[in-house]
């Protein structure tokens, strides 16, 4: 079974592959890893972490598509975890291996952007966490960039009927929910 976990940042979508790794030993890759790699190891292919989530998704389609093709035939369990990838692209996934793959978004709609700020300062578990080594202004501006897509991607979802899971109010109780649908058996 290849999960596909996408959405927002700091949706909570690390969180879950990380726990699918402990609990369930099953490995994950991030896309920030790859598209890391574009951007450092390969700048004239033109991805790169300036871009926004739906164009690096955009550029990544046809390489995460033949990627997706060589893992499914590892018959191994995986995740892919990260912004880029898009719910019509996911339908397409679903539509041609649907006992193959399972996916879903996480974003935040319904949350301020004080709040969100506040949360993320409070419970980002990993010290060296890039953002948080931004100024108050640079996240909130982030924060607010990821508020509106998390609207656009539920949107998305919703036209391409592919679970989203919003972590605006309870987070904790939203991702435990994003998780059990992810392992849920067939």
């Amino acid at each position: 079974m290849l999960y596909l976990i996408s959405g927002a940042s700091r949706s909570g979508k690390t969180l879950i592959a990380r726990t699918m790794q402990r609990q369930q030993q099953i490995s994950y890759l991030s896309l920030d890893w790859i598209m890391m790699g574009f951007t450092k190891g390969m700048p004239e292919i033109g991805i790169h972490d300036k871009l926004w989530p739906d164009e690096i998704a955009t550029r990544l389609q046809d390489f995460l598509a033949a990627m997706i093709d060589s893992m499914l035939w590892t018959d191994a369990h995986h995740v892919i975890e990260g912004e880029a990838i898009l719910p019509a692209f996911v339908r397409t996934l679903l539509d041609k291996h649907p006992n193959d793959i399972r996916a879903a978004y996480l974003g935040y709609t319904n949350i301020e952007v004080a709040e969100k700020l506040y949360q993320t300062k409070k419970h980002s578990p990993d010290p060296s966490d890039w953002l948080l080594k931004e100024p108050d202004e640079y996240i909130r501006d982030h924060l607010g960039n990821m508020l509106a897509y998390s609207r656009k991607i539920k949107a998305e979802c919703e036209q391409h009927n592919v679970k989203y899971f919003d972590t605006s109010v309870d987070f904790e109780a939203s991702i435990d929910l994003a998780t059990e649908y992810l392992l849920m058996q067939n």
